[in-house]
């Protein structure tokens, strides 16, 4: 794993208690004799305030990890905490408490067409209890603006070019002042400057609620902008010496 963070950040992320831990982690697909290993003691710590990225070849577990870490899927061996909670055997209501605290960026946008840019995201605002009684319409014009879609807060998202989408996409994660965000591929659909004004976006509206971000990508061009790489292969965490930042 390759680290582009200076000494003195390293010493103070060692003192600081992770938002994610993940212990001897394995995951499996499949049943019988169909059954296949897909992740292979698997152990990591992110920290608050950290952005990290997780890059690699297609098919090494990068998403699969990802999703055990969003709460997607189920834990199957070893152990992984996210802001505290254990994730073994957790409870639907403790599964849905730690999901509330996590932003969810994806390459698909899954945005709803027949909604606007402004719906879309207050759809994330009406999902959590303390936001009902809020201006959310005030809120969700308000991170639209800051993702620079000011002139578009009321475009339905067909009308929207990609990087628009994705930038609707981030102001829907970020809105609720998340505790984590999970980007999966979020530059992959995207032309160069497209997808580096998407991360850019991402780092600094992160970065100025105090967020920690998880980007999965095969993007090079940004890598710069993480605090740490995190480099897996066959369904393993390794080291990359090809990784230059």
């Amino acid at each position: 794993m390759q680290s582009t963070a200076s000494c003195s950040d390293l010493n103070q992320l060692a003192t600081t208690k992770p938002v994610i831990s993940v212990r001897h982690l394995n995951h499996y697909f499949g049943q019988g004799e169909l059954r296949k290993q897909t992740l292979f003691d698997i152990n990591l710590d992110i920290y608050p305030g950290e952005i990290a990225i997780m890059t690699g070849p297609s098919g090494s577990g990068k998403t699969t990890l990802l999703s055990l870490m969003g709460g997607l899927r189920s834990l199957q061996e070893g152990n992984l905490r996210i802001l505290g909670q254990e994730m073994r055997g957790v409870s639907k209501q403790q599964m849905m408490q730690v999901r509330r605290q996590i932003g969810y960026i994806f390459q698909a946008h899954n945005l709803l067409t027949f909604l606007t840019a402004k719906q879309n995201v207050r759809m994330s605002l009406e999902l959590h209890d303390e936001y009902l009684e809020q201006n959310m319409d005030g809120m969700s014009a308000d991170i639209l603006k800051a993702v620079g879609l000011g002139d578009r807060i009321d475009y339905y998202a067909d009308g929207l070019s990609g990087g628009q989408k994705q930038r609707v996409a981030i102001a829907r994660a970020l809105v609720t002042h998340p505790k984590i965000v999970l980007a999966d591929e979020p530059t992959a659909a995207l032309d160069k400057k497209s997808g580096r004004d998407v991360v850019e976006i991402m780092q600094h509206l992160a970065k100025q609620q105090g967020c920690t971000i998880l980007l999965v990508t095969h993007d090079n061009r940004i890598l710069d902008i993480a605090d740490r790489i995190v480099y897996m292969e066959d369904g393993c965490l390794a080291d990359n010496p090809n990784i230059v930042v």
